[in-house]
């Protein structure tokens, strides 16, 4: 989609003008995972319009394959509107036109479905099931578990406003279950299915192999299935594994789940370890919250591993505000005892 963010704080009937920008949870996973040196392909359907060729230019400037979007003629490009305010607030407005757009249009016979199993990870969310019945048919399919399909991500981005059906929680409920990493918010599972706490949602998603469980500024919880080897035989343990958020300095509460989910993501190609993992999606997210827009630009990876490498006391006593992610050293993070 095409955002246009708020030139100033208040209600969508008092703000004066806005600024255009691109948003989207699969093309802001994409491109923060291109910037932070991966290869990425979106995969989508845009407008033949201006609106659809300024997302595919920008998306293609963060180095993502835009090659696999299609571009239909007879629908047009979808927009939203939204306040500045935090989401989790009651002052958050946000104006959505989607309904009829090329996006909604998806469906398993108009996406490159070779170009949607290419990869190592596939990701998804919970907001394209929402668009239309095409659409979830189309994620209904891409997360059925078949031999040799990439591994699936899937972040549930709960979001009623989209939704003109009330099974939409039970959706997405199932949709989860079928893919390989799940990301969900404390916060949208006591919404969406009224469970309280990441161990209830375990008990609710017991099929993937991972389960992000994310707490805002309480930080984020995983549990990974792992087998472990026994004196007879081998067992299937799942590992709990909680990483604090760390203290930023918020100029937006906005991309931060898509720049977690894309932090994740990317630690999980490099084989690293479940807390570094974490780590590196708290420290995506605190790149974009330290940005107006959706979109930031990531840190170094050099620098995202040294400051990931930091032991317990450290991160923890950690705080980034903007600009952090240019810093060529440590004069810019601020380092502080609670």
């Amino acid at each position: 989609m095409v955002t246009f963010l708020p030139s100033r704080p208040g209600r969508l009937a008092d703000v004066p003008s806005f600024e255009r920008a691109i948003g989207g949870a699969e093309s802001n996973v994409a491109c923060v995972l291109a910037a932070a040196g991966h290869t990425a392909k979106w995969v989508s359907r845009v407008g033949a319009d201006g609106f659809g060729d300024h997302l595919v230019e920008t998306i293609a400037s963060y180095g993502v394959d835009t090659s696999a979007v299609r571009r239909d003629p007879a629908r047009p490009t979808g927009i939203y509107f939204r306040t500045a305010g935090d989401r989790a607030t009651d002052a958050h407005e946000v104006a959505y036109y989607r309904t009829g757009s090329a996006a909604s249009a998806m469906a398993t016979d108009t996406v490159d479905q070779a170009a949607l199993r290419s990869g190592r990870v596939l990701h998804l969310s919970g907001i394209t099931a929402a668009l239309s019945d095409g659409c979830l048919r189309l994620l209904r399919e891409l997360t059925a578990r078949r031999p040799g399909r990439p591994l699936v991500s899937f972040d549930v981005n709960h979001r009623p406003g989209l939704w003109d059906t009330p099974e939409g929680p039970r959706v997405l409920l199932d949709l989860a279950r079928g893919a390989d990493i799940v990301f969900v918010g404390d916060d949208e599972a006591r919404a969406a299915w009224g469970l309280c706490g990441a161990a209830a949602v375990r008990e609710a998603l017991p099929e993937p192999d991972v389960l992000v469980v994310k707490h805002g500024r309480g930080g984020a919880v995983v549990h990974e299935r792992v087998r472990d080897r026994a004196d007879f035989g081998e067992d299937v343990v799942d590992v709990v594994t909680f990483v604090p958020a760390l203290r930023v300095d918020v100029v937006a509460a906005v991309g931060a789940g898509d720049a977690f989910a894309a932090g994740f993501l990317s630690a999980t190609l490099r084989g690293l370890p479940v807390r570094d993992r974490l780590r590196h999606g708290h420290l995506m997210a605190a790149a974009a919250l330290t940005v107006p827009g959706d979109l930031a630009a990531p840190p170094s990876r050099d620098h995202a591993d040294r400051l990931a490498a930091l032991d317990d006391e450290a991160w923890g006593t950690l705080r980034l505000g903007p600009g952090w992610t240019q810093a060529a050293d440590r004069a810019q993070e601020e380092v502080s005892t609670p």
